[in-house]
């Protein structure tokens, strides 16, 4: 099977590594891709994510089979519209149906509908009337651009100061940009998050393992909000009763809302959850694989990944029951110092080679030097899995090898998997 991967990060490696393991494999197209996709297929530099005209013309011209969508930006545009208009298999949701992601507002408005249980919320696109709410609530609040802002959206904020600044930032300074010319003002829930990934077709879900993901930049989850900086699966704190409440009464809930409301959902939903004394809160909803979520979940999956992403563009996902493993992964990112705000790139990466066989290091901000040389071109630039049959020592092994890997003003975590 020839497919198109769309997407650059460490999700599309880990998504082009896990796709090269079938027999079907073909030919693979990534666009763009990193230095890490082309070793499984050709990467198309040349490709505009953000032109579904030019991307349908390479789906033509290579005579791709299937397209699979990365990134949250492309779904947002449309391009599994203009491609299923063609009659072309998509992995992803269309634009409608992502809004679940796109628009925190639909989302809010969805899950009240059909009582899913989530934060009391109000949208506001005036600085002013925004600020008049955080004052009447008088306490704790979370901030969110209503749009895409790459995980950098969202601010908890522990006094009204704090909020109003959080507030000016989006819509007075406008940060985000259009993302940010709508905010979300949320009640701030209390809890341990963790993800819930699943496949769908619109009828059929099949669930994935929960994952832990650590947003804050710096240890013991301080400093600001990043896309991620490492991930572990499964959390052995999490109930198997919180398990079966979070995908029956949540994930496959919200696939049914979304067919009551008209809309085929065909792709990656995970919500993600804040386990409250109250009970599983939804925090948020992603309408695609997360990052780096997706690096911790595909060394785990034991099924053909082919078979699963085309029987979820076929809507025959009924017929395929996915496999994973019962080991412990750990995902630890590696990031350019200054992230998530400024940062410097080009510096050389080494110790890649060093790393154990049984260890992936799946590379998002990295690119290739006029000598061929590995180097920084990002915020986050390269994550470490390592697996086993604890967490413990899945943990022992990632920084091990973490530690193996250098390159200029590098920064990590210590502690994730140990929260």
């Amino acid at each position: 099977m020839n497919i198109l991967l769309m997407g650059n990060g460490g999700r599309e490696h880990a998504l082009a590594w896990k796709l090269s393991q079938s027999q079907r494999f073909g030919k693979l197209w990534i666009a763009p891709g990193n230095p890490g996709t082309e070793i499984y297929g050709e990467n198309i530099s040349s490709a505009e994510l953000d032109d579904p005209s030019q991307v349908l013309n390479i789906v033509q011209k290579k005579q791709v089979d299937l397209v699979v969508i990365g990134p949250e930006g492309p779904l947002e545009l449309g391009i599994s519209d203009v491609l299923r208009n063609e009659n072309i298999p998509v992995f992803g949701p269309s634009k409608s149906a992502a809004q679940l992601e796109t628009s925190k507002s639909f989302a809010n408005t969805l899950m009240r509908d059909h009582g899913i249980d989530t934060a009391e919320s109000q949208t506001f696109d005036s600085a002013e009337r925004a600020i008049n709410y955080v004052r009447a609530l008088n306490g704790p609040c979370v901030i969110k651009a209503n749009g895409l802002a790459a995980g950098k959206g969202v601010t908890v904020c522990d006094t009204i100061d704090e909020a109003i600044y959080a507030i000016n930032e989006s819509l007075t300074e406008l940060r985000f940009g259009s993302a940010g010319s709508q905010i979300v003002v949320e009640e701030r829930m209390y809890g341990w998050e963790t993800s819930a990934h699943a496949f769908t077709d619109g009828i059929t879900v099949r669930h994935m393992p929960f994952s832990c993901d650590h947003k804050p930049v710096f240890d013991e989850n301080k400093g600001p909000n990043t896309g991620g900086m490492g991930v572990y699966s499964s959390p052995p704190h999490l109930k198997k009763t919180q398990q079966d409440f979070i995908e029956t009464a949540v994930t496959e809930k919200l696939v049914s809302a979304m067919a009551a409301e008209g809309l085929t959902y065909q792709g990656t939903i995970y919500p993600g959850m804040m386990l409250t004394s109250s009970g599983p809160r939804v925090v948020e909803i992603n309408a695609r694989f997360g990052d780096p979520e997706t690096e911790a979940l595909m060394p785990r999956l034991k099924s053909d990944l082919i078979d699963i992403v085309e029987a979820v563009a076929n809507q025959t996902l009924n017929d395929i029951h996915p496999e994973w493993s019962n080991e412990y992964s750990v995902g630890v990112i590696m990031a350019s110092a200054g992230y998530p705000n400024s940062y410097t790139t080009g510096h050389l990466i080494s110790g890649i080679e060093d790393t154990d066989d049984n260890v992936q290091v799946f590379l998002a901000g990295a690119d290739r030097d006029e000598d061929n040389n590995l180097i920084t071109a990002g915020g986050r630039v390269l994550c470490v899995v390592g697996t086993a049959t604890t967490l413990e020592d899945a943990r022992e092994i990632t920084y091990d090898n973490v530690n193996r890997i250098t390159f200029e003003g590098a920064h990590f975590r210590t502690d994730i998997g140990s929260l």
